[in-house]
Protein backbone atom coordinates (compact mmCIF):
# COMPACT_ATOMS: atom_id res chain seq x y z
CA UNK A 1 0.00 0.00 0.00
CA UNK A 2 2.69 2.37 0.72
CA UNK A 3 4.60 1.53 -2.82
CA UNK A 4 1.06 2.71 -4.19
CA UNK A 5 0.69 5.59 -2.50
CA UNK A 6 4.13 6.78 -3.16
CA UNK A 7 3.68 6.29 -7.06
CA UNK A 8 0.37 8.07 -6.80
CA UNK A 9 2.23 11.25 -5.37
CA UNK A 10 5.14 11.09 -7.81
CA UNK A 11 2.43 11.12 -10.72
CA UNK A 12 0.29 13.84 -9.33
CA UNK A 13 3.49 15.64 -8.87
CA UNK A 14 4.45 15.36 -12.62
CA UNK A 15 1.26 15.97 -13.44
CA UNK A 16 1.01 19.40 -11.51
CA UNK A 17 4.56 20.42 -13.10
CA UNK A 18 3.31 19.86 -16.66
CA UNK A 19 0.20 21.81 -16.32
CA UNK A 20 2.31 24.65 -14.57
CA UNK A 21 4.82 24.36 -17.31
CA UNK A 22 2.05 24.78 -20.11
CA UNK A 23 0.26 27.37 -18.44
CA UNK A 24 3.02 29.29 -18.28
CA UNK A 25 4.13 29.11 -21.83
CA UNK A 26 1.50 28.32 -23.41
CA UNK A 27 -1.85 29.61 -21.87
CA UNK A 28 -3.99 29.10 -25.20
CA UNK A 29 -3.40 25.16 -24.77
CA UNK A 30 -4.50 25.57 -20.86
CA UNK A 31 -8.12 27.34 -22.12
CA UNK A 32 -8.76 24.14 -24.49
CA UNK A 33 -8.24 26.11 -27.31
CA UNK A 34 -6.23 23.12 -28.97
CA UNK A 35 -9.24 23.21 -31.97
CA UNK A 36 -10.07 26.12 -34.69
CA UNK A 37 -9.71 29.70 -32.93
CA UNK A 38 -13.56 30.92 -31.91
CA UNK A 39 -13.13 33.78 -33.68
CA UNK A 40 -12.32 31.80 -36.88
CA UNK A 41 -15.82 29.08 -36.57
CA UNK A 42 -18.11 32.54 -35.42
CA UNK A 43 -16.58 34.05 -39.07
CA UNK A 44 -17.58 31.24 -41.20
CA UNK A 45 -20.56 31.05 -40.02
CA UNK A 46 -21.82 34.66 -40.25
CA UNK A 47 -23.06 35.63 -43.99
CA UNK A 48 -21.16 38.31 -45.50
CA UNK A 49 -21.45 40.43 -48.55
CA UNK A 50 -18.28 41.75 -50.80
CA UNK A 51 -18.05 43.71 -53.66
CA UNK A 52 -17.79 42.51 -56.33
CA UNK A 53 -14.19 42.69 -58.19
CA UNK A 54 -13.93 45.18 -60.37
CA UNK A 55 -16.61 47.58 -58.74
CA UNK A 56 -16.12 51.11 -59.39
CA UNK A 57 -15.60 53.05 -56.07
CA UNK A 58 -17.64 56.03 -55.31
CA UNK A 59 -16.33 59.20 -56.59
CA UNK A 60 -12.68 58.07 -58.07
CA UNK A 61 -11.23 59.37 -60.46
CA UNK A 62 -9.14 56.18 -62.10
CA UNK A 63 -10.31 56.44 -65.54
CA UNK A 64 -9.34 59.90 -65.93
CA UNK A 65 -6.18 59.05 -64.40
CA UNK A 66 -5.54 55.74 -66.40
CA UNK A 67 -6.46 57.60 -68.92
CA UNK A 68 -4.09 60.60 -68.92
CA UNK A 69 -1.57 59.39 -67.38
CA UNK A 70 0.69 57.42 -69.91
CA UNK A 71 0.46 61.05 -71.91
CA UNK A 72 2.24 62.94 -69.56
CA UNK A 73 5.96 62.67 -69.93
CA UNK A 74 9.47 63.54 -67.56
CA UNK A 75 11.86 66.20 -69.18
CA UNK A 76 15.23 66.34 -68.03
CA UNK A 77 17.48 68.55 -69.43
CA UNK A 78 20.98 69.76 -68.78
CA UNK A 79 22.93 72.17 -69.74
CA UNK A 80 26.60 74.10 -68.90
CA UNK A 81 26.84 75.94 -65.97
CA UNK A 82 27.45 79.56 -66.42
CA UNK A 83 26.29 82.94 -64.45
CA UNK A 84 23.44 83.98 -64.97
CA UNK A 85 20.81 86.21 -64.44
CA UNK A 86 17.37 84.60 -63.08
CA UNK A 87 14.32 85.40 -64.55
CA UNK A 88 12.45 88.20 -62.37
CA UNK A 89 9.56 86.47 -61.52
CA UNK A 90 12.09 83.53 -59.98
CA UNK A 91 13.09 86.54 -57.66
CA UNK A 92 9.75 87.32 -56.50
CA UNK A 93 8.96 85.69 -53.04
CA UNK A 94 5.42 84.85 -53.87
CA UNK A 95 5.41 83.97 -57.84
CA UNK A 96 7.34 80.95 -58.38
CA UNK A 97 7.91 78.78 -62.08
CA UNK A 98 7.67 75.02 -61.06
CA UNK A 99 11.60 73.75 -61.31
CA UNK A 100 12.69 70.71 -59.93
CA UNK A 101 16.40 69.99 -58.66
CA UNK A 102 18.52 72.30 -60.56
CA UNK A 103 21.78 70.42 -59.09
CA UNK A 104 24.60 71.53 -58.04
CA UNK A 105 25.93 75.43 -59.08
CA UNK A 106 29.93 73.78 -58.79
CA UNK A 107 29.36 71.28 -61.29
CA UNK A 108 30.11 71.35 -64.91
CA UNK A 109 26.58 71.08 -65.97
CA UNK A 110 23.17 71.96 -63.96
CA UNK A 111 20.14 69.73 -64.03
CA UNK A 112 16.81 70.12 -64.24
CA UNK A 113 13.51 68.30 -64.18
CA UNK A 114 10.06 69.08 -65.49
CA UNK A 115 7.13 67.61 -67.40
CA UNK A 116 5.34 67.61 -70.85
CA UNK A 117 2.31 66.22 -72.67
CA UNK A 118 2.41 63.75 -75.64
CA UNK A 119 -0.31 65.81 -78.05
CA UNK A 120 0.21 64.23 -81.38
CA UNK A 121 1.27 60.83 -81.98
CA UNK A 122 3.55 61.81 -84.13
CA UNK A 123 5.77 62.86 -81.19
CA UNK A 124 4.77 66.46 -80.22
CA UNK A 125 5.28 67.54 -76.73
CA UNK A 126 3.59 70.63 -75.10
CA UNK A 127 5.94 71.85 -72.33
CA UNK A 128 6.94 75.43 -70.87
CA UNK A 129 9.78 77.14 -72.71
CA UNK A 130 11.51 77.79 -69.02
CA UNK A 131 11.81 73.80 -68.49
CA UNK A 132 13.89 73.76 -71.87
CA UNK A 133 15.31 76.89 -72.51
CA UNK A 134 19.35 77.29 -73.12
CA UNK A 135 18.90 73.45 -72.60
CA UNK A 136 22.19 71.64 -74.04
CA UNK A 137 20.16 68.42 -74.01
CA UNK A 138 16.88 67.22 -73.68
CA UNK A 139 15.87 63.86 -72.19
CA UNK A 140 11.88 62.46 -72.26
CA UNK A 141 11.03 59.48 -70.24
CA UNK A 142 7.55 58.18 -70.84
CA UNK A 143 5.41 56.73 -68.41
CA UNK A 144 6.03 53.27 -70.12
CA UNK A 145 9.51 52.85 -69.09
CA UNK A 146 10.96 53.95 -72.65
CA UNK A 147 13.29 56.98 -72.97
CA UNK A 148 14.30 59.56 -76.15
CA UNK A 149 16.48 62.30 -77.17
CA UNK A 150 14.09 65.67 -77.70
CA UNK A 151 14.70 68.10 -80.04
CA UNK A 152 13.35 71.75 -79.62
CA UNK A 153 10.63 72.77 -82.69
CA UNK A 154 10.10 76.14 -81.15
CA UNK A 155 9.08 78.00 -78.21
CA UNK A 156 6.68 81.33 -77.27
CA UNK A 157 8.68 82.76 -74.11
CA UNK A 158 5.71 85.88 -74.07
CA UNK A 159 3.81 82.75 -72.81
CA UNK A 160 5.78 80.29 -71.46
CA UNK A 161 4.65 78.01 -73.83
CA UNK A 162 7.64 75.63 -75.85
CA UNK A 163 6.94 72.48 -78.39
CA UNK A 164 9.57 69.18 -78.46
CA UNK A 165 9.82 66.48 -80.51
CA UNK A 166 11.25 62.57 -80.14
CA UNK A 167 10.92 59.96 -82.40
CA UNK A 168 9.10 56.89 -81.31
CA UNK A 169 6.35 54.60 -81.80
CA UNK A 170 2.93 54.07 -80.67
CA UNK A 171 3.21 57.47 -78.81
CA UNK A 172 0.03 57.58 -76.17
CA UNK A 173 -1.48 61.49 -77.05
CA UNK A 174 -4.01 62.68 -75.05
CA UNK A 175 -7.27 64.33 -75.99
CA UNK A 176 -7.15 67.91 -75.94
CA UNK A 177 -10.24 69.31 -74.06
CA UNK A 178 -12.58 72.39 -74.04
CA UNK A 179 -11.12 74.97 -71.70
CA UNK A 180 -13.02 77.59 -72.78
CA UNK A 181 -16.58 75.33 -71.54
CA UNK A 182 -14.90 75.13 -68.10
CA UNK A 183 -16.06 76.50 -64.99
CA UNK A 184 -15.21 77.29 -61.34
CA UNK A 185 -15.62 74.38 -59.42
CA UNK A 186 -15.01 72.01 -61.69
CA UNK A 187 -13.14 68.89 -60.73
CA UNK A 188 -9.55 68.52 -62.15
CA UNK A 189 -6.36 66.51 -61.79
CA UNK A 190 -2.68 67.53 -62.10
CA UNK A 191 -0.18 65.21 -63.31
CA UNK A 192 3.64 65.60 -63.28
CA UNK A 193 6.60 64.56 -62.04
CA UNK A 194 6.92 67.13 -58.71
CA UNK A 195 10.73 67.01 -56.80
CA UNK A 196 11.78 64.11 -59.42
CA UNK A 197 9.72 61.61 -57.09
CA UNK A 198 8.03 60.03 -60.36
CA UNK A 199 4.43 60.17 -62.17
CA UNK A 200 1.98 62.01 -59.37
CA UNK A 201 -1.34 62.60 -59.20
CA UNK A 202 -3.50 65.52 -57.58
CA UNK A 203 -6.99 66.59 -57.49
CA UNK A 204 -8.62 69.57 -56.58
CA UNK A 205 -10.99 72.53 -58.38
CA UNK A 206 -11.02 75.04 -60.55
CA UNK A 207 -10.54 78.36 -58.18
CA UNK A 208 -10.90 80.98 -60.94
CA UNK A 209 -10.79 81.30 -64.73
CA UNK A 210 -9.02 83.77 -66.77
CA UNK A 211 -6.14 85.15 -63.98
CA UNK A 212 -4.33 87.92 -65.27
CA UNK A 213 -1.91 91.00 -63.98
CA UNK A 214 0.24 88.39 -62.01
CA UNK A 215 3.53 89.19 -63.95
CA UNK A 216 4.25 85.93 -64.83
CA UNK A 217 4.35 86.23 -69.08
CA UNK A 218 2.93 88.82 -71.17
CA UNK A 219 0.40 87.23 -72.12
CA UNK A 220 -1.54 85.85 -69.74
CA UNK A 221 -5.45 84.21 -69.18
CA UNK A 222 -4.72 81.84 -66.48
CA UNK A 223 -6.66 78.79 -65.00
CA UNK A 224 -6.47 79.04 -61.40
CA UNK A 225 -6.21 75.59 -59.47
CA UNK A 226 -5.59 74.36 -55.82
CA UNK A 227 -4.81 71.36 -56.79
CA UNK A 228 -1.61 70.43 -55.17
CA UNK A 229 1.44 71.59 -57.58
CA UNK A 230 5.05 71.66 -56.86
CA UNK A 231 8.57 71.95 -58.09
CA UNK A 232 8.99 69.96 -61.44
CA UNK A 233 5.41 69.90 -62.32
CA UNK A 234 6.02 72.92 -65.30
CA UNK A 235 4.53 71.66 -68.45
CA UNK A 236 2.58 68.99 -66.77
CA UNK A 237 -0.89 68.82 -67.46
CA UNK A 238 -4.19 69.75 -65.86
CA UNK A 239 -7.17 67.30 -67.05
CA UNK A 240 -10.72 67.24 -66.52
CA UNK A 241 -12.57 64.52 -65.05
CA UNK A 242 -12.46 62.69 -68.17
CA UNK A 243 -8.86 62.71 -69.04
CA UNK A 244 -8.82 65.53 -71.11
CA UNK A 245 -6.35 68.08 -71.61
CA UNK A 246 -7.41 71.34 -70.31
CA UNK A 247 -4.22 73.53 -69.61
CA UNK A 248 -0.30 73.13 -68.80
CA UNK A 249 0.84 74.02 -65.50
CA UNK A 250 2.98 76.61 -65.24
CA UNK A 251 3.40 78.53 -61.69
CA UNK A 252 2.62 78.33 -58.20
CA UNK A 253 1.95 81.56 -55.59
CA UNK A 254 4.20 80.74 -52.58
CA UNK A 255 5.81 81.62 -49.23
CA UNK A 256 7.46 78.85 -48.88
CA UNK A 257 8.19 77.59 -52.68
CA UNK A 258 5.81 74.44 -52.16
CA UNK A 259 2.35 74.24 -52.78
CA UNK A 260 0.05 76.44 -51.06
CA UNK A 261 -3.27 75.75 -53.13
CA UNK A 262 -2.80 78.48 -55.74
CA UNK A 263 -1.49 76.97 -59.04
CA UNK A 264 -1.96 78.74 -62.56
CA UNK A 265 -1.92 76.74 -65.66
CA UNK A 266 -1.95 77.95 -69.08
CA UNK A 267 -5.75 77.07 -71.29
CA UNK A 268 -5.28 74.89 -74.18
CA UNK A 269 -7.93 78.00 -75.85
CA UNK A 270 -4.06 79.32 -75.79
CA UNK A 271 -1.90 76.48 -75.53
CA UNK A 272 -3.50 75.15 -78.52
CA UNK A 273 -3.33 78.35 -80.89
CA UNK A 274 0.41 78.60 -79.89
CA UNK A 275 1.56 75.22 -79.94
CA UNK A 276 -0.23 74.58 -83.82
CA UNK A 277 1.75 78.07 -84.86
CA UNK A 278 5.00 77.19 -83.47
CA UNK A 279 4.48 73.44 -85.05
CA UNK A 280 3.68 75.00 -88.71
CA UNK A 281 5.99 77.98 -88.73
CA UNK A 282 8.90 77.21 -85.71
CA UNK A 283 7.50 80.33 -83.86
CA UNK A 284 4.20 82.21 -83.04
CA UNK A 285 3.13 85.46 -85.26
CA UNK A 286 1.36 88.14 -83.78
CA UNK A 287 -0.42 91.87 -84.44
CA UNK A 288 1.52 94.57 -83.02
CA UNK A 289 0.31 98.34 -82.92
CA UNK A 290 3.51 100.24 -81.48
CA UNK A 291 1.98 101.79 -78.61
CA UNK A 292 3.17 101.81 -74.58
CA UNK A 293 -0.16 101.24 -72.43
CA UNK A 294 -1.24 102.26 -69.71
CA UNK A 295 -4.12 101.10 -67.43
CA UNK A 296 -6.99 103.38 -66.03
CA UNK A 297 -6.47 104.26 -62.32
CA UNK A 298 -8.88 106.73 -60.52
CA UNK A 299 -6.12 108.99 -59.96
CA UNK A 300 -5.77 108.81 -63.82
CA UNK A 301 -9.10 108.87 -64.31
CA UNK A 302 -9.72 112.03 -61.84
CA UNK A 303 -6.81 113.71 -63.63
CA UNK A 304 -8.02 113.43 -67.97
CA UNK A 305 -11.85 114.11 -66.16
CA UNK A 306 -12.37 110.73 -67.31
CA UNK A 307 -15.88 109.72 -66.59
CA UNK A 308 -14.80 105.65 -67.89
CA UNK A 309 -12.91 103.10 -66.18
CA UNK A 310 -12.43 100.90 -69.13
CA UNK A 311 -9.64 100.84 -71.85
CA UNK A 312 -6.23 102.24 -72.24
CA UNK A 313 -3.99 104.93 -71.63
CA UNK A 314 -1.68 105.44 -74.86
CA UNK A 315 1.16 106.58 -72.78
CA UNK A 316 3.92 106.34 -75.59
CA UNK A 317 3.38 105.99 -79.18
CA UNK A 318 6.96 104.09 -81.40
CA UNK A 319 7.69 106.46 -84.13
CA UNK A 320 6.86 105.40 -87.95
CA UNK A 321 5.17 102.52 -86.17
CA UNK A 322 1.45 101.31 -87.32
CA UNK A 323 -0.23 103.53 -84.52
CA UNK A 324 2.08 106.34 -85.02
CA UNK A 325 1.07 105.87 -89.03
CA UNK A 326 -2.86 105.97 -87.91
CA UNK A 327 -2.43 109.21 -85.93
CA UNK A 328 -2.72 107.99 -82.68
CA UNK A 329 -1.08 109.68 -80.30
CA UNK A 330 -0.09 109.84 -76.43
CA UNK A 331 -2.76 110.81 -73.82
CA UNK A 332 -5.34 109.15 -76.13
CA UNK A 333 -7.25 106.60 -74.70
CA UNK A 334 -8.22 103.09 -76.56
CA UNK A 335 -11.79 101.85 -76.24
CA UNK A 336 -12.75 99.63 -78.70
CA UNK A 337 -10.86 97.60 -81.13
CA UNK A 338 -12.96 96.67 -84.46
CA UNK A 339 -15.89 97.28 -82.34
CA UNK A 340 -14.84 95.01 -79.57
CA UNK A 341 -14.54 97.03 -76.16
CA UNK A 342 -11.27 97.25 -74.03
CA UNK A 343 -11.43 96.58 -70.53
CA UNK A 344 -7.69 97.34 -69.34
CA UNK A 345 -4.13 97.18 -71.22
CA UNK A 346 -4.30 93.08 -71.20
CA UNK A 347 -7.49 93.02 -73.09
CA UNK A 348 -6.12 95.67 -75.47
CA UNK A 349 -2.93 93.26 -75.93
CA UNK A 350 -4.68 90.23 -76.23
CA UNK A 351 -7.34 91.41 -78.79
CA UNK A 352 -4.52 93.04 -81.09
CA UNK A 353 -2.34 90.18 -80.37
CA UNK A 354 -4.71 87.86 -82.48
CA UNK A 355 -4.95 90.20 -85.30
CA UNK A 356 -3.06 89.42 -88.12
CA UNK A 357 -0.40 91.30 -89.58
CA UNK A 358 -0.62 93.38 -92.50
CA UNK A 359 -4.58 93.38 -91.76
CA UNK A 360 -6.88 96.97 -91.32
CA UNK A 361 -8.18 97.34 -88.06
CA UNK A 362 -10.40 100.11 -86.85
CA UNK A 363 -9.24 102.08 -83.25
CA UNK A 364 -12.26 103.12 -81.39
CA UNK A 365 -10.35 106.08 -79.69
CA UNK A 366 -11.44 109.03 -76.97
CA UNK A 367 -9.64 112.09 -77.59
CA UNK A 368 -10.27 115.09 -75.44
CA UNK A 369 -13.38 113.76 -74.53
CA UNK A 370 -14.05 113.36 -78.14
CA UNK A 371 -14.80 109.87 -79.24
CA UNK A 372 -13.33 109.04 -83.21
CA UNK A 373 -12.24 106.06 -85.57
CA UNK A 374 -9.11 105.68 -86.70
CA UNK A 375 -7.81 102.96 -89.26
CA UNK A 376 -4.02 100.70 -88.47
CA UNK A 377 -2.56 98.60 -90.85
CA UNK A 378 -1.18 96.02 -87.95
CA UNK A 379 2.15 95.19 -87.92
CA UNK A 380 4.07 92.04 -86.83
CA UNK A 381 5.31 91.89 -83.23
CA UNK A 382 8.70 91.64 -82.99
CA UNK A 383 10.44 89.69 -80.44
CA UNK A 384 10.62 91.36 -76.86
CA UNK A 385 11.50 90.48 -73.49
CA UNK A 386 8.95 88.55 -71.71
CA UNK A 387 8.38 91.41 -68.56
CA UNK A 388 8.46 93.99 -71.66
CA UNK A 389 5.31 96.21 -71.11
CA UNK A 390 4.75 97.67 -74.46
CA UNK A 391 2.97 96.69 -77.05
Amino acid sequence: MRRFWLLFAQTVTIGLAIWFIVTTLKPDWATGSLTSSPLHIAASKVPLQEVAPGTPTPGSYRDASHRAMPSVVNIFTSKDAKPTTPPQVLEDPLLRKFFGDRGDDSDDKQSSLGSGVVVSSQGYILTNNHVIEAADEIEVALADGRTATAKVVGADPETDLAVIKIDLPNLPAITLGHADQASVGDVVLAIGNPFGVGQTVTMGIISALGRNHLGINTFENFIQTDAAINPGNSGGALVDTNGNLLGINTAIYSRTGGSLGIGFAIPMTTAKTVMESIINTGHVVRGYLGVEPQDITPELAESFGLTRKTGAIIAGVLKNGPADKAGLKPGDILVAVEGKPIADTTDMMNQIAQLQPGTKAKLTVLRKTQESTLEAVIGKRPPVKRQAESE
